[in-house]
This record gives structure tokens, sequence and C-alpha cells, in this order.
């Protein structure tokens, strides 16, 4: 079974408390990454289904990606340093730091929460190379997994 639990022992959350706290993780990326004339996506959280679980079994995680753009690249290069230096000071450990495993090797942090269960990966695109393209920062906040409160378990026979 590797590492995965029974999905009958995942953490037993309410979805909609989990959707609130995934958006005030992103805030606080975003507050540290402190553009304040840069565009950032619309789009909120979501649940996806956990993968290593069947999807019958409820087991689920909140999913948070945006971005941040239509600055000038030498910001968005700030911004990501800050999040180098203050995303541990703000409860999160920093686990990977370097080139993503793209040919563009694009920069990427990669850090886990430490009060909370979460992660969160971002990274510096730099498409001034690019013109019909725009540089920004993609960031992807997501939960552990867990079941939804509401999710009534498969009686077994």
């Amino acid at each position: 079974m590797g590492d995965k639990k029974p999905a009958d022992t995942v953490d037993v959350r309410d979805v909609g408390t989990m959707e609130k706290k995934t958006e005030k993780m992103s805030s606080m990326i975003l507050d540290i990454i402190d553009l304040k004339k840069a565009k950032v996506t619309e789009p909120g959280p979501g649940a996806l289904p956990c993968s290593k679980y069947p999807d019958d079994a409820g087991v689920q995680r909140m999913h948070h990606p945006w971005s941040v753009y239509d600055v000038p690249f030498d910001d968005l290069s700030r911004s990501f340093e800050r999040l180098r230096t203050e995303l541990p000071q703000h409860d999160w450990k920093i686990v990977k730091d370097g080139p993503d495993g793209s040919p563009a090797k694009t920069p990427q942090i990669v850090a886990n929460s430490t009060r909370d269960h979460f992660s969160a990966d971002i990274r510096l695109l730099d498409q001034r190379r690019h013109p019909d393209k725009t540089s920004l920062i993609a960031v992807t906040v997501v939960s552990d997994c867990f079941r939804d409160k509401s999710h009534e378990p498969r009686e077994s026979n």
C-alpha cells in the first residue's frame, strides 16, 4: 500500500472550510509577492479527486492555480526573490529551490506549510524572448488529501 492511508482513515474535513483555508494560503503568498499593479488571474480554489484513491472513496484535495502578470519582468523577479526570503518567515518550509525539469529550466520554489496541510509550487516564467507571451509568476496551492464531511462511505457486503 506504500505511504497511502486507507480511504476510511483519511482526515475528514468540510469542503467549504478547506476552500476558505486554501484562499487564505494563496492570499498570504500574494501578499508576499506584493505587486500592487500586477493583474492576478481570477478562478478560485476547487476540489479535485486524489489520484491515489478510487473515485467513489470521496478522497479529494483543494487545488488553487493562479498567476500574477502584466508587470515588468524585473518586478516579477524581485518578487520571486522576496518569496525565497519571506516564505520561511510565514511558516513555509522551502523543500525545493532551483530549476524545474522543463527545457527552459524555469526557476521553481516548492514549499510546504509547517502549520497547515498545504504545499505551494511557484514558478517564474520568463517570456521576454517571446513577444506573444506574458512573463508571470505561476502559483499552485494544494492541500493534502481529505474526505469531505458530506461523503457517505459505501456499505460493504
